[in-house]
């Protein structure tokens, strides 16, 4: 025992040591972005690549706490457009288009799915948005006053907990489906422009941006916004005036129904997927920022262009049902996707601007994948102390060299790919949910229960046995309802279609209101 309580002392004060020479480092004047102290003061590599990242005004606070005198971002609108950019990008156009060929949903179906799904998707991402400005804490390292950092919720060894991993293999696997898309695009402007060269093309300009950190991100999705939707409006112009446009029949019964799930659970996987990295974007936002017009700001920034995007993609994919003869938009859907679905509306009617716009919209895939690499990078960082040391810039070159890798044998079989991947963010993201808002509204009952000084305390966060029996309890609700092509749970096969992240929800949340009730009993913590 003596040996255990001499380890945790001596944990605790190489903590107050990191501190303590962090403090120090401010006052003599270093750069106001330190990331893991001892990666910087110390004469490694590391060390040596955090001063020369000064130099350059790279961002390097990773993922300690924002302190109050640095909160210097005070624009709403640089909240609004960091979701607004991020959202009104061809990936949400393609969540509306594969209703039809995928789902074979009608398209007034398809279009109350895209706005209820999103209603609820979008609100978690909008609501723990509001964290970030009170507490100054990144999303992952606010999940440990849900999760912990105990020994139970670690994978491989003591540095690995369960839901950055999840988080992580999440924004890598988002991104590599973003960028087939763009990829696809640029294919469909110049069919010499292979898939691979389309994917490092869009790769680089992403990490280029994500390099510099959170001020260069929200620099450039405050205006990228703009370009991409003049472009989406003249893709409904011409759209419009060609008078293509079907009303799919809407059917009945338990086989529209199973459709309706099936497709309401890739829309509400892509509505909510930025919930596990929302608060990233609001950090250094003060304090006193009311919560309800951080709320309301993000609102305004991501459904509006979720919307505008998914509904337009789900009108112009309903010419894939014209009858008679060739179809264009058929047949351009099967050699590029939704890049050749786009040429066919804009290439005959616009000539070479049409490809010039294709160009513009490809190069949207940036503004939504910066976000996802940029919380890959603090992900990773959160994972342990050791990945502490390394600088978050070193971590996004990284990860954006394992997504680049994953998407280019990926581009082939692009529509499964995304399909698939959105159903896995709706699950773990449903069961991640269910768990925090629970915490947040039946046991902490609001902000106030919250200590923000104990994030990096583990023997004050929550024992965390009560959130893994729930989180695997989710994993079980996903199991009973989930529909894929290698496994239909019996609760999907009720319905016809997928409740894999309603039941994940469900159970996961249930189970957590009596399992932690009884955790604080016994641990009074």
């Amino acid at each position: 025992m003596d040996t255990v309580k001499h380890g945790h002392a001596e944990r605790r004060g190489s903590i107050h040591a990191e501190e303590a020479l962090f403090s120090k480092a401010v006052s003599d004047g270093a750069p106001k972005y330190p990331a893991s102290t001892d990666a910087y003061e110390t004469n490694t590599l590391c060390g040596t690549l955090q001063r020369l990242a000064s130099n350059l005004k790279v961002e390097k606070r990773g993922i300690e706490r924002v302190p109050e005198d640095e909160r210097t971002d005070h624009s709403y609108w640089n909240i609004g457009t960091m979701w607004l950019a991020a959202n009104l990008v061809v990936p949400s156009f393609t969540i509306g288009v594969l209703g039809q060929p995928l789902y074979n949903i009608g398209f007034v179906d398809g279009a109350l799915v895209i706005i209820f799904f999103n209603l609820l998707g979008s609100a978690t991402v909008c609501f723990f948005s509001t964290f970030g400005p009170k507490f100054g804490l990144r999303q992952m390292v606010l999940s440990r006053f849900w999760f912990a950092r105990a020994w139970t919720l670690y994978l491989i060894s003591s540095v690995y907990p369960l839901v950055a991993v999840f988080n992580l293999l999440a924004g890598i696997g988002w991104s590599a489906a973003n960028i087939i898309v763009g990829a696809q695009l640029l294919h469909a402007v110049d069919h010499s422009v292979p898939g691979w060269a389309g994917i490092l093309i869009i790769a680089s300009c992403t990490l280029i941006i994500v390099f510099f950190g959170y001020k260069l991100v929200h620099l450039y999705e405050y205006w990228s916004w703009i370009p991409t939707f003049i472009v989406f409006m003249i893709v409904l112009g011409i759209f419009a005036h060609s008078g293509h446009f079907v009303n799919t029949r809407t059917g009945s019964g338990k086989a529209e129904l199973g459709k309706v799930l099936s497709y309401g659970s890739t829309v509400f996987g892509f509505g909510t997927g930025y919930t596990s990295l929302a608060a990233d974007y609001t950090v250094y936002q003060p304090s006193n920022r009311p919560r309800r017009s951080v709320f309301l700001a993000t609102w305004l920034g991501i459904l509006p262009a979720l919307l505008f995007t998914e509904l337009l993609g789900a009108a112009i994919a309903t010419a894939m049902a014209i009858n008679g003869g060739e179809n264009p938009y058929q047949e351009g859907w099967n050699e590029a996707g939704v890049g050749g679905l786009l040429a066919v509306v804009l290439f005959p009617s616009a000539g070479a601007f049409g490809k010039f716009c294709l160009v513009i919209l490809a190069l949207s895939i940036v503004a939504n994948n910066c976000p996802n690499v940029y919380s890959v990078s603090l992900t990773l960082m959160a994972l342990g102390r050791w990945t502490r040391r390394v600088p978050r810039f070193v971590w996004t070159i990284i990860g954006s060299a394992v997504y680049v890798v994953i998407a280019i044998p990926g581009f082939a079989s692009f529509e499964a790919v995304l399909e698939n991947f959105m159903h896995f963010i709706g699950y773990w993201l449903a069961i991640y949910e269910g768990i925090a808002l629970t915490d947040h509204f039946v046991f902490k009952r609001g902000f106030s229960g919250y200590n923000p000084e104990h994030w990096d305390d583990r023997d004050k966060l929550p024992p965390s046995y009560a959130s893994l029996m729930s989180f695997l309890m989710g994993i079980v609700g996903m199991v009973l309802g989930m529909k894929q092509t290698w496994w239909v749970g019996p609760a999907a096969k009720r319905a016809g279609g997928d409740l894999g992240f309603e039941l994940g929800f469900v159970l996961a949340a249930a189970s957590y209101a009596v399992l932690r009730r009884i955790e604080m009993r016994i641990f009074k913590r």
